[in-house]
């Protein structure tokens, strides 16, 4: 099967909330916890942290040193190249792709995805995709899974700003490539577990405190029956929308 590696792209100058990777949440940068969530993932190799050449980014590669975790730096704009050099960095067969602002990942949805991947001869699959309708996981789980050649066919094809920036629009919109999304057994896509704003922060420090208590051993059966004790939770970012690519044009 080849070599699987999880790429978490990462870098401080976000535009909507600029440093979020680094915000404290719970004593802890919010990218250590995402790494620690992925770190848990069973069909895994191996992960590596993609961030900038900027020297605001020092502090990601740091933090991925105090970690023992690989870190690329490349591109701030075309992050599609910084996934095709890091890939190649690091001899990947296969990439599984995730974001820095998911600090609720669940690394047991994560090998769900990855697992289809390889039982399956898709040359994509993702459980978010470039369509919300199809989407049944909230923002914050996403998992996107393909191989190098797939990767490399966007890297040296791709022209809009859009597809370099995002990364898989390209592949996505290739008619030769087979696309699977893959769904769960119930739709919580109405939930936001992304971090892309105060607001949403604000809901991933509430959902912290109640339930980390120092091990990552808490995941969505648990966020989800916690927001239906608690449902006054999820209307704390209800009326941010999902940030969205657009077509150059």
């Amino acid at each position: 099967m080849g070599k699987t590696v999880a790429i978490i792209q990462a870098r401080m100058g976000s535009t909507r909330l600029p440093g979020k990777v680094m915000k404290d949440l719970c004593g802890k940068p919010v990218l250590e916890h995402v790494i620690r969530r992925v770190s848990r993932m069973k069909e895994i190799d191996e992960i590596v942290i993609a961030t900038t050449c900027l020297p605001q980014d020092i502090v990601i590669e740091e933090l991925s040193e105090r970690l023992s975790v690989k870190c690329f730096r490349g591109s701030e704009n075309d992050v599609l190249s910084r996934y095709y050099f890091a890939a190649m960095d690091n001899i990947a067969d296969h990439i599984v792709r995730i974001t820095s602002d998911c600090p609720l990942f669940d690394p047991a949805v994560g090998d769900s995805v990855v697992r289809f991947y390889k039982e399956h001869d898709y040359d994509i699959v993702s459980n978010a995709g470039a369509l919300d309708s199809r989407r049944t996981f909230p923002p914050g789980l996403d998992t996107e899974v393909f191989s190098f050649p797939v990767l490399a066919e966007a890297f040296h094809n791709a022209v809009e700003n859009y597809q370099r920036e995002h990364v898989t629009p390209y592949m996505y919109e290739d008619p030769d490539n087979l696309v699977f999304h893959f769904h769960g057994d119930h739709d919580y896509s109405h939930f936001r577990w992304t971090l892309d704003t105060e607001e949403d922060f604000e809901l991933i420090r509430r959902v912290y405190e109640e339930l980390f208590h120092g091990e990552h051993d808490f995941f969505m059966p648990h966020i989800v029956d916690l927001m239906i004790r608690k449902p006054t939770l999820a209307c704390l970012n209800a009326g941010i929308q999902q940030k969205k690519y657009s077509h150059a044009g």
